[in-house]
C-alpha cells in the first residue's frame, strides 16, 4: 500500500533507512488518526470456513498483525426470544434444537427446566436421569465437533477424521432414542417424551466406559505436539478478571483459572449425586481452553455410566395434567388424551404468575432463561442467556497484537455456536 506524501511516518527523498521512526503497533493509539502507516481494514467472515458460521470480524491490521477488532453479528437473527413469547412453553421446545444446534438435547432440558419452575412442578427421578445422560452425551457430541474442527483449521486434519467417527456412534444413539439425528425436540415439560430401553441404556454405556481411552488417542496426537504447541500456547490469554469482568462461562471460563459449573454451583436435575471433576486451567490462552474441553469429555463419560448404573425406575412424565402434556402413546389411542394435547398445545393452560431464572451449564456455557409469567401458556417475557453471544465480547479484548494466522486458533479455542448467539 503506498502513504500518502503528507503523513507523518512517510519517508522523504535521501532518508535513511536507520532514521525513520520506530512504531510498536502495541503503541499506537487505536482512536488517533496519527501514525496509521500501512494499516488496512479487512473482513473476514461472514462466509469464512474458520469463522465457523456467519460471524463477521471487521480487522483493522498493520501488516500481518491485528491492531483492533469489532465482532459484527447477528447474520443469523431470528428473533427466538418472541417466538417464546408468542408459541408458549410447549411449542418453543423444538425451536430450541436451533440454538447451540450442536448440543439440541441439552438446549430442550434448559427450556423444559425452566417451564417447570414457572410451573412449580418436577420431573420425576427416572426422567431427570435420562436428562442428565443426554445431556452430556450432547457435550461430548459438542466437544467432539469444536475439537475436530479446531485442530484441522489449524493443520490437523487427522483428529477431524477420529472425532467425527465417534461423533457419528453419538448420533446412531439420538436418532434410535428420540427418533431424530440432529433436530431432536427430546425433553418435555415435566418429564422426556420416550423413555430409554435397557438394551440402549447397556450400549451407551459400554461407549461411555471406553470412552477414555480414545481421548487418550487423540490427546497424544496434539497435547505434545510441538506444531500444534506452538499455535495455541500464549495466544488468545484471557485473565480470569477479564473473565469475571464479562460473564464468560463454560471451558474458556475455567480455562481461565475460574472454577465455575452451574452443575456443582446450583446443581439441578440431580446432578449433586454425580461424582466429576471439574478441570481449571491456570494459563487462561487458548492451549489451557483445549485442555479444559478435552478432560470435560472424559467426565462427561464419567457421570453417564454413573447415570446409568443408578437409574431409577418409575414414570418418565410428572402427574401434572394442568401443565405436562399425555404419553405419546396415549395421544395416538385415546380420544380425552388426543384432546387434552391439543388443549395444552394450543394455549388451554394456565401457569402461576410471577417470574424466575434458571440455568444449565451447557457445551459452551451457562445457557438459561428469565421469565415472566402474567398466567397463560406463554411468559409475559422471556430473556435468553446465550453463553457464545456473552463469550464473543472478549475478542475485541484478546485479538488486538496478534497475527492474523491466530485468529483462527483464538475462534476455534472459543468454540462458539453463532445459532445461539444471534438467537
Amino acid at each position: 500500500m503506498s502513504v500518502p506524501s503528507d503523513s507523518p511516518a512517510a519517508p522523504t527523498a535521501g532518508t535513511e533507512l536507520d532514521e525513520l521512526p520506530q512504531v510498536d503497533v502495541m503503541d499506537i493509539r487505536l482512536d488517533s488518526d496519527e501514525d496509521l502507516g500501512e494499516r488496512m481494514v479487512l473482513n473476514m467472515g461472514p462466509s469464512h470456513p474458520s469463522t465457523h458460521g456467519v460471524l463477521r470480524l471487521v480487522l483493522e491490521i498493520d501488516g500481518e498483525r491485528v491492531v483492533s477488532v469489532s465482532p459484527d453479528v447477528g447474520y443469523l437473527h431470528r428473533g427466538m426470544e418472541k417466538l417464546g413469547e408468542s408459541l408458549g412453553y410447549h411449542r418453543f421446545i423444538p425451536y430450541t434444537d436451533r440454538l447451540d444446534y450442536l448440543a439440541p438435547l441439552s438446549n430442550n432440558c434448559s427450556i423444559a427446566l425452566a417451564a417447570e419452575r414457572v410451573c412449580g412442578i418436577e420431573a420425576p427421578p427416572r426422567a431427570n436421569a435420562i436428562r442428565v445422560i443426554v445431556c452430556e452425551l450432547a457435550r461430548m457430541s459438542a466437544h467432539l465437533l469444536g475439537l475436530g474442527a479446531y485442530s484441522m483449521d489449524v493443520g490437523a486434519m487427522t483428529v477431524f477424521l477420529y472425532t467425527f467417527t465417534e461423533r457419528e456412534r453419538l448420533y446412531n444413539f439420538f436418532e434410535y432414542l428420540t427418533g431424530a439425528r440432529f433436530t431432536t425436540t427430546y425433553t418435555r415439560v415435566g418429564g422426556v417424551a420416550r423413555d430409554a430401553e435397557d438394551g440402549w441404556l447397556a450400549e451407551v454405556r459400554e461407549f461411555c466406559n471406553e470412552f477414555h481411552k480414545k481421548v487418550d488417542t487423540w490427546e497424544n496426537l496434539l497435547t505434545k505436539n510441538r506444531i500444534w504447541r506452538l499455535r495455541n500456547e500464549g495466544v488468545g490469554v484471557i485473565s480470569q478478571e477479564q473473565a469475571i469482568s464479562f460473564g464468560l462461562t463454560g471451558p474458556i471460563g475455567r480455562g481461565s483459572g475460574l472454577p465455575y459449573d452451574v452443575r456443582k454451583d446450583r446443581p439441578y436435575f440431580g446432578y449433586e449425586q454425580y461424582d466429576f471433576d471439574v478441570p481449571v486451567g491456570e494459563r487462561g490462552d487458548a492451549y489451557d481452553r483445549y485442555l479444559c474441553r478435552l478432560e470435560e469429555m472424559r467426565q462427561s463419560a464419567r457421570i453417564v455410566v454413573q447415570a446409568i448404573d443408578k437409574i431409577p425406575q418409575g414414570r418418565i412424565l410428572a402427574d401434572e395434567p394442568k401443565f405436562v402434556l399425555p404419553e405419546k402413546y396415549d395421544v395416538l389411542t385415546g380420544m380425552e388424551q388426543l384432546i387434552h394435547q391439543f388443549m395444552l398445545v394450543t394455549g388451554e393452560m394456565d401457569t402461576p404468575k410471577g417470574e424466575i431464572h434458571s440455568y444449565i451449564e451447557n457445551p459452551k456455557g451457562e445457557h438459561g432463561y428469565y421469565i415472566r409469567s402474567e398466567g397463560g401458556a406463554a411468559p409475559w417475557r422471556l430473556k435468553m442467556r446465550a453463553p457464545s453471544f456473552v463469550n464473543l465480547q472478549i475478542l475485541k479484548e484478546i485479538v488486538p497484537g496478534h497475527m492474523i494466522a491466530d485468529i483462527v486458533a483464538i475462534l476455534g479455542s472459543l468454540d462458539f455456536v453463532m445459532g445461539e448467539c444471534d438467537k
